[in-house]
């Protein structure tokens, strides 16, 4: 056997040229057209372009049995009577009917087949792969190995260096040819540990035909996930978990540096092929096994077959998917694959004597250092170590003082990180009297290594760092007997594992954690007191929320993050993540600002009430927003939020001029109030829209300058004269207008400034009317645009009013109308106007906090440079990438909309979605905005930095790199 394929893996490709695949097509199958070849590690593969489709013309040296060919034909056809919704090879005959030919090509005796070729991407062309195409993958492959456990063939009892039941022997034979010894031991090692994980498991293993080569190179997609499948060139019988073997470690080199990135595809398989207790226990060293083969089989084959470039290009990824393959225990994947697939039964507790036998239990100071905790709330913990800190101003208290095991700490997060810290505490630190005595809680070999001393027990091992010792390293002590004691400075960190041998990690990824602290279970027994800190309940608040939440009130994302923390620009989850805001344009100053929370408290504790009572600072902030407004603007409403201000705003509309008929613009959003929503159109926020808009509304052409009926700055004459004949019909009935709102940048559209003049014209025609001329400030207002501070001074414009709300209060409730005295008075004409949280001592003061906040920290000048710096970064995209079609806006309001054709601007909604969704991968918050949902909406904070933008724009242009070529 071992002959056999060594044998094999020792052949070069075919020496066929182009010219001779050419010859082989027209003599035998009569077809002609344009060839390009195909890599391949051993055969030749011609892909043909003709009139009546594409083929692909496979080429392989006659050492292959006919058997074996004949055998992948028959996995054709069923296959395709098993496999609904997959796309499958076709065979088509020679001219004399067969369907494989033979040939003699320069001394060589070769064979050939010609097959349809399947249309679509190679996955393998994917650097990243969304957890919905992992899980697609696997179960594709688990419906491929169930489809396959009934078929028979001849040719698939066959002897092949893929089949991962001769993996190890393979590896062996072929480790002598690799010219680096250092090299070679490195793979020894790792084939040595894989193999003797494997061992006991092996005689357990189902058998049955396997593709065995369902790897991203010979998966394609038409669309978003995998539905076709080529390359039936290693179909053999072997271990059934091989098909789950092949696509997890092929999966490996697109999951950012982790392996538990491929666990969905294990369940995904599990769930239609589901696996034995043996094969889960040997799946993680096969995947590392057949890692192994990939690696030493490439570097063997390179080394006589110097011109395939196949080789070449794949080696990268397969040294790639090594390493991910090793970067973790083997026993640590398979507890999280146990976990995965719920068949995971946890361990006994160890048992063992008291650490500290001096300690008790009713000294010690848990400290709390999670994103929820108060401890940190008046630190500065993004800048300064507050750790150990925390820990001493604890231990003055009551003597001893301890962190939590378990914790997913806060203090470990990594601001503008492409991926999560290791944030999970797998130990405990305690801070003790120096000199507090230590003891071995279980009888064990001392082992020294680094600053840690480490007691390897039978059920598991003791690390402890910190610790004075003197005993040496190989040292037999028995339970009870002296470790040492605390140091000088008193710190001690405490750990276990399970796993014999290694030196655990002190902290954990969040994705990680799971597994990690099964073989680092909580010391509490050993140290005598409950350290352990509850774990985030994500999914059971989801639950709660979707009980009880009307669902009519959506949440980002499908599996939103828990945030329960924020810092300027940034935004951190239970699990200690770090994201970057780039869409929260509510909290104009940032999160957790201390100076307004500081005055909300200071307020709070005095008095809060409602605007009917007099007070100081309803009148100064009334007084403030009159003198930020345009000029003829000088009283105000105070009310809740935005849908509550256009709502208001509408109302005094219509008492203003006497009539109820409003124009509004197509795809413009206003809010959820019964009157901000009959004048909201945009389709994004309710499908229905167009459809539902009582009479009194007439929604008028979007002037959407670049994917409107008209483009370019010159399109201002066509869409004033579309509203124009609007205005005109409802003159033409004899109907009144009581007035007309829009944004003055089309926000919603993300950031599309309307046309020069555009305002001017439709308010002169609306105001010979009687109408009145209402813009809708909420999101573009207030500074965010960085050149201006109201977004109609970009039109050159007055309104009668003005709506605003959002950063009015940094997240706080607030919002308000200005207006005229006239237009105020005639509302009043209809009743009292009143809000009760408007206007209160408590919002007025976040007002004018804000206002003071915005002039004392520059922050219009920060959102003008910042603004103007991350559009020119953003427009740099479309130089790069086809996928962006525009940016949009100003200051820090923009947009960046995907189309998947410049010309047609096809709008790439899928895609815009994958990319928010991957954005969140990376640590960056993004949602889609837009009737078509494909344009990104980017409202960060007006605190942004140059480095937060600067990480924005890198981590889209590598979001971009993986989805951003239009799809074909």
């Amino acid at each position: 056997m071992t002959t056999v394929f060594l044998t094999r893996s020792s052949l070069p490709r075919p020496a066929l040229i182009e010219a001779d695949a050419a010859a082989i097509l027209r003599d035998h199958y009569g077809l002609t057209g344009t060839l390009d070849e195909l890599g391949s590690q051993q055969d030749r593969n011609f892909r043909l372009t003709t009139a009546e489709g594409r083929f692909v013309l496979k080429v392989s040296q006659a050492d292959y049995a006919m058997s074996e060919l004949e055998a992948q034909h028959a996995a054709f056809a069923h296959l395709a009577a098993r496999l609904d919704g997959v796309r499958l090879p076709r065979v088509i005959l020679t001219k004399s009917g067969e369907g494989i030919g033979t040939a003699e090509i320069g001394g060589e005796l070769l064979r050939f087949r010609l097959l349809t070729y399947l249309e679509g991407e190679p996955l393998t062309r994917r650097q990243h792969l969304s957890v919905k195409t992992i899980a697609a993958f696997g179960e594709l492959a688990g419906r491929l190995a169930l489809a396959l456990s009934d078929f028979t063939h001849p040719g698939i009892e066959r002897e092949l260096q893929w089949d991962m039941r001769h993996a190890e022997a393979v590896i062996r034979a072929l480790l002598p040819s690799l010219p680096d010894a250092d090299h070679r031991a490195h793979l020894e090692t790792l084939t040595n540990e894989a193999a003797a994980a494997l061992q006991p498991h092996l005689p357990l293993l189902r058998q049955q035909a396997v593709h065995n080569d369902l790897t991203d190179d010979n998966t394609v997609t038409l669309g978003a996930l995998p539905d076709g499948v080529i390359d039936f060139g290693d179909l053999s019988r072997g271990y059934a978990i091989a098909e789950l073997v092949v696509t997890c470690a092929a999966l490996l080199h697109h999951g950012d540096g982790d392996p538990f990135t491929i666990l969905p595809a294990i369940e995904a398989f599990h769930a239609f092929r589901p696996l034995d207790e043996a094969e889960i226990a040997a799946l993680w060293p096969l995947i590392v096994l057949r890692a192994l083969v990939l690696v030493t089989s490439a570097e063997h084959q390179a080394g006589f077959d110097t011109e395939n470039a196949y080789i070449a290009a794949n080696a990268e990824h397969e040294r790639r998917i090594l390493e991910v393959a090793t970067t973790v225990p083997l026993a640590l994947m398979e507890i999280a694959i146990r976990q995965t697939l719920k068949r995971f039964t946890p361990p006994s507790p160890i048992s063992g004597g008291k650490l500290l036998p001096t300690l008790e239990p009713a000294t010690v100071s848990l400290i709390e250092l999670d994103v929820e905790s108060a401890a940190l709330d008046d630190v500065n913990w993004l800048e300064t170590p507050v750790e150990f800190p925390l820990l001493a101003k604890a231990a003055a208290e009551t003597g001893f003082a301890a962190t939590r095991y378990g914790e997913y700490r806060l203090t470990r997060t990594r601001l503008l990180s492409t991926a999560p810290g290791e944030t999970f505490a797998l130990g405990v630190e305690l801070l003790l009297p120096p000199g507090t005595k230590i003891a071995a809680p279980f009888a064990g070999t001392v082992r020294l290594t680094g600053n840690a001393l480490i007691l390897d027990g039978t059920e598991a091992s003791l690390i402890l760092r910190g610790a004075a010792s003197e005993l040496r390293n190989g040292a037999t002590i028995y339970a009870g007997a002296a470790l040492g004691e605390a140091g000088q400075n008193g710190r001690l960190w405490v750990q276990l594992c399970r796993l014999p041998g290694i030196v655990p990690p002190a902290f954990a990824t969040p994705v990680q954690a799971g597994a990690w602290a099964t073989l680092c279970p909580s010391p509490k027994t050993l140290i005598g007191f409950d350290c352990d800190a509850p774990l985030p309940e994500n999914a059971r608040l989801m639950e709660i929320r979707k009980r009880h939440f009307a669902q009519a009130q959506k949440n980002y994302y499908a599996r939103p993050p828990q945030i329960e923390r924020g810092h300027r620009e940034h935004m951190f989850d239970v699990e200690g993540r770090a994201y970057l805001d780039m869409v929260n344009n509510v909290t104009i100053l940032g999160h957790g600002h201390p100076r307004l929370a500081d005055a909300v408290r200071r307020q709070w504790t005095r008095l809060n009430t409602n605007s009917r009572f007099h007070y100081e600072a309803v009148a100064e902030f009334s007084q403030r927003l009159a003198d930020l407004a345009p000029e003829g603007l000088d009283t105000v409403f105070l009310v809740n939020s935005g849908s509550e201000a256009n709502d208001l705003a509408i109302r005094l509309a219509w008492a203003a001029a006497g009539a109820r008929n409003m124009l509004c613009l197509l795809e413009g959003y206003h809010g959820w109030t019964v009157g901000a929503d009959a004048v909201s159109t945009s389709i994004a926020d309710n499908p229905a829209a167009l459809t539902t808009r009582p009479q009194w509304v007439h929604p008028v052409v979007s002037p959407n300058t670049y994917r409107g009926p008209y483009r370019g700055p010159e399109s201002t004459g066509p869409y004033v004269a579309l509203v124009k004949d609007v205005i005109e019909r409802l003159d033409a009935k004899g109907e009144r207008l009581g007035g007309f709102i829009c944004e003055p940048v089309y926000g919603n559209a993300g950031g599309i400034p309307l046309p020069p003049g555009y305002l001017k014209e439709i308010y002169a025609m609306v105001r010979a009317r009687g109408g009145v001329c209402i813009a809708d400030e909420v999101q573009v207002g207030y500074g965010r645009l960085g050149h201006y501070f109201w977004g109609v001074e970009q039109q050159g414009v007055i309104p009668d009013i003005i709506s605003i709300a959002k950063g009015m209060g940094n997240g706080h409730p607030l919002g308000a109308v200005i207006t005229t005295r006239a237009i105020a008075d005639a509302l009043e004409n209809e009743g009292y106007f009143f809000s009760s949280a408007g206007g209160s001592p408590v919002s007025a003061v976040v007002g004018m906090t804000v206002l003071d906040i915005l002039e004392d920290e520059g922050l219009h000048r920060n959102t003008r440079e910042t603004g103007d710096y991350l559009k020119a970064r953003l427009e740099a995209l479309g130089q790069r990438f086809p996928l962006v079609g525009a940016v949009h806006g100003m200051g820090l309001y923009l947009g960046v909309e995907f189309v998947r054709d410049r010309e047609t601007l096809e709008p790439a909604t899928e895609e815009t979605a994958a990319i928010c969704d991957r954005l969140l991968e990376l640590g960056v918050i993004m949602q889609p905005t837009g009737d078509y949902l494909n344009v990104l909406k980017i409202k960060p904070p007006l605190c942004l930095s140059r480095e937060s933008a600067d990480f924005f724009v890198d981590m889209l242009a590598h979001t971009l790199m993986e989805y951003g070529t239009p799809r074909r």
